[in-house]
């Protein structure tokens, strides 16, 4: 086994460990849904019904392992999914189970997509 980046697994336990609060994971969900457009806060917490002060902390974690983009328009702050850093981590975890020991074949990878 080719043993990976310690920087690359350190960023990859962080985002996990990022994603593993259920209000963040809700959040994640609804950005990419509204991707690539993304939401403004308001939005979220309409959605979520997450209180603002609340709403605050959890994407302010996301932003902070670089799972979401922040961009301002006017007076307010839009979230979008950061595809990259997702993409990261589906091809950390897919390098072991899919590619070096079949642990679960590719295909079934699409199916649970589908």
């Amino acid at each position: 086994m080719r043993k990976p980046d310690p920087l690359l697994v350190t960023r990859t336990a962080d985002r996990f460990s990022a994603l593993g609060a259920e209000p963040r994971l809700q959040i994640m969900r609804s950005l990419l849904a509204s991707h690539p457009t993304g939401m403004n806060a308001g939005e979220v917490q309409d959605e979520l019904g997450i209180p603002a002060s609340t709403l605050s902390h959890h994407l302010e974690k996301l932003k902070n392992e670089e799972l979401v983009n922040v961009r301002r328009e006017s007076t307010f702050l839009w979230y979008t999914a950061n595809a990259d850093a997702l993409q990261e981590l589906l091809q950390f975890l897919y390098a072991e189970c899919c590619t070096r020991n079949k642990a679960v074949k590719p295909r079934n990878i699409v199916q649970i997509c589908k």
